[in-house]
């Protein structure tokens, strides 16, 4: 190796062990060739420990759920996809991906995935505000949207009744707030509001609400996505909940998908379901109420310039307008995340503009108008050079399916049902749109 190589090397290894997104790549056995620090410290893992295996005997997720593994399965990029999956210690993890083949020769060799996480500060993201030392309730909710005025009306009626509810939403769509802010609207009040996390060892959950159920205190026991419960663990604890003594405890539980399609996929218990969708409260993600945006954004700039007298204003109407046309993958998560690391890179600056958006938003963003204006060869003009019809028949093919696979993030036994076809067919089409 010449002495430029070598130096070459040195600044490459640098790079990827101190760049603030996760790197993952695998060859084609799913065999890790290259795992950065960012990536252990999100999942846990030294390189060791994962060279010689598989990521799927490594990780608690199906082969259709891996970004990586659908890389390598179809040869086309993913951009913007969410992820959610367990760590080495045994907590959820959310990361948002974007991920790539890697070819030689025109063969696909592996595939390397950046990742960003979104659940690095868990706490103060499920508990927003929670860092301001206040209890959380509905005053607190920046909303503008008719969505999730009707999302509090429900809440507010479910603390009244005080019967259990059943909370739908994506990632980081705020239903840990919504759950804690019942518990704050109940009159009389529960002594305690307790959340209770599906993690790797899904048994710590009833020996905790056990423990729990030993003290005479009046709790509100909010269940976190108990579609990750395994099935024999949710019917002992719909025995349980359906001992409680009426009127006493609160029960809140929490799920990511349609009910409907966790029962018939074997994921959720039907009897578990029926408990707690006594009041069902969906909660849609962030780009279906953009207007949310606004008012989240002052919200949380006004609270930071309380505490930390702080010079910020707002932001550009550049910037906003950015904010409005991306689609938020991670949603509130996400976009609170973003405010965070802006704010922790200004001085004395008022406004924040586009330049002052970390890099890797601005490339975010970038995607999705290139995607945009991709949609925009399909429209056809008559100063277009045309194709011939075989020709415009595969393009528009190709691109209405990634698209239906990008709203499913990869699922393809949601895209085939969503497209009309079986899963084996769509397998076919894609094999043929790669080969094409």
């Amino acid at each position: 190796m010449t002495i430029e190589n070598n130096i070459s090397k040195k600044f490459y290894d640098f790079a990827i062990d101190n760049v603030s997104v996760g790197i993952h790549a695998i060859d084609l056995n799913g065999h890790t060739i290259l795992y950065n620090n960012k990536m252990k410290e999100i999942e846990g893992y030294n390189i060791e420990d994962i060279t010689d295996r598989s990521i799927l005997d490594i990780f608690t997720f199906n082969q259709s759920d891996s970004t990586l593994i659908r890389v390598l399965q179809t040869g086309q990029k993913e951009l913007n996809v969410k992820q959610t999956y367990w760590n080495k210690d045994g907590h959820e993890i959310t990361t948002i991906n974007d991920t790539y083949p890697i070819f030689e020769n025109d063969e696909i060799i592996g595939a390397i995935e950046f990742a960003r996480d979104i659940t690095t500060l868990e706490k103060l993201i499920y508990q927003p505000l929670r860092r301001y030392g206040e209890p959380l309730t509905f005053e607190m909710f920046s909303v503008a949207s008719e969505q999730m005025y009707n999302v509090i009306e429900n809440a507010k009626k479910a603390a009244k009744a005080r019967i259990p509810v059943l909370l739908i939403g994506e990632s980081g769509t705020g239903k840990h707030l919504v759950a804690e802010s019942i518990h704050h609207e109940l009159n009389p009040t529960n002594d305690e509001f307790v959340t209770l996390f599906s993690r790797r060892n899904p048994q710590s959950i009833l020996d905790k609400l056990h423990n729990y159920l030993k003290t005479n205190k009046a709790y509100t026991f909010f269940f976190e996505r108990i579609e990750y419960l395994p099935l024999s663990i949710q019917k002992q604890l719909i025995d349980i909940l359906n001992k409680l003594p009426i009127g006493k405890h609160l029960v809140i539980g929490s799920i990511g998908d349609d009910p409907i399609d966790l029962i018939s996929s074997g994921k959720l218990l039907k009897e578990l379901y029926y408990y707690f969708a006594t009041l069902t409260i969906y909660i849609p993600a962030l780009r279906a109420r953009k207007e949310d945006i606004y008012p989240f954004v002052s919200d949380y700039f006004s609270r930071h310039r309380e505490r930390f007298a702080s010079n910020i204003e707002g932001m550009s109407d550049e910037v906003m307008q950015v904010f409005l046309q991306y689609d938020w993958p991670g949603n509130l998560k996400e976009l609170e995340l973003l405010l965070d690391e802006i704010s922790s890179m200004i001085t004395n600056e008022k406004i924040i503009t586009l330049d002052m958006l970390p890099l890797h938003f601005r490339f975010k963003v970038q995607q999705a108008d290139e995607n945009i204006r991709k949609a925009d060869f399909f429209i056809v003009h008559s100063n277009k050079e045309l194709l011939p019809l075989e020709d415009y028949m595969r393009e528009a093919e190709n691109y209405y399916i990634q698209n239906v696979l990008n709203i499913f993030e990869g699922n393809i036994t949601k895209t085939a049902q969503a497209l009309g076809m079986s899963r084996q067919n769509l397998q076919y089409r894609l094999r043929k749109l790669k080969k094409d």
